[in-house]
């Protein structure tokens, strides 16, 4: 447990950073909100948006005059957020011991690597679950002072159980990039172009309306906020190729790092 207590203390300065950004995003979106409700113009101003564009803002089949809608909208950049900061710290937790020279010093400790790195996953799970907190109460105070319609709470809610499965989801990859890759400084650039690969897909799919199969590849299609503002529900099949994925990488971050030639 020393590990995991250690790790919350070497992260906490990143996590409140990334906790303001996250609240300043939630904050700076819903001023957006009321701005344009107050004009009446938002849905002619995002009509007038080529269809490629229209879709890297998130706008595809919702109503950016309602709160539901709106939010729907922003929740994209929150889970690109919420997506990098994993990924990140997914490669790094694992990745750091080598880059900072520590490795020697850790694991000439009487503990087995397995354990290290349980500690360092669990420590990395409760960072992101802490984000993931930070962001639901921003969002839920948020959209209660700026929205005068029915409450989207519930909607709200499931958005981010969903962001936090794809937070599990590029964490676990980053943990899996760590030790896989062979030179630690790659693990992060190499979590990173996974993450944002599968973001464009997903963009390139709202864009394109083709080939629709390509979804079951990219993350970011599996908790889809239009989806759950017009159905208020999850799909089956992607939480189980999302439970599928986390067992995968954490299951690859152990049998590699277990194996891997530490450079210490």
């Amino acid at each position: 447990m020393n590990i995991f207590w250690r790790e919350l203390k070497v992260h906490r300065k990143s996590l409140i950073f990334w906790s303001i950004g996250m609240f300043s995003m939630v904050w700076a979106g819903m001023q957006k909100f009321a701005g344009f409700q107050k004009s009446g113009q938002a849905a002619e101003v995002f009509k007038a948006f080529p269809k490629g564009l229209a879709a890297a803002f998130g706008l595809s089949n919702i109503d950016v005059n309602t709160a539901l809608g709106w939010f729907a909208m922003l929740f994209l950049y929150l889970v690109v957020l919420a997506a990098i900061h994993a990924s990140l710290l997914g490669a790094g937790i694992l990745a750091e011991e080598e880059q900072d020279k520590t490795a020697e010093f850790l694991y000439a400790k009487p503990i087995s690597r397995a354990r290290a790195i349980t500690g360092k996953l669990l420590a990395a799970v409760i960072l992101v679950f802490l984000l993931n907190i930070v962001t639901l109460v921003s969002s839920i105070v948020m959209v209660k002072a700026f929205n005068k319609g029915a409450s989207i709470n519930k909607e709200i809610f499931l958005m981010m159980v969903g962001m936090f499965v794809v937070q599990l989801i590029f964490m676990s990859i980053g943990t899996a990039a760590a030790a896989i890759v062979r030179k630690p400084k790659y693990a992060a650039p190499a979590a990173s172009a996974i993450m944002f690969s599968t973001f464009f897909l997903s963009l390139w799919l709202d864009i394109t309306e083709k080939l629709p199969w390509l979804k079951y590849f990219t993350p970011f299609k599996y908790f889809d906020a239009k989806v759950i503002a017009n159905h208020s529900k999850f799909d089956p099949v992607f939480i189980a190729i999302s439970v599928m994925i986390i067992g995968v990488m954490v299951a690859a971050t152990y049998v590699f790092y277990e194996k891997r030639d530490l450079s210490i």
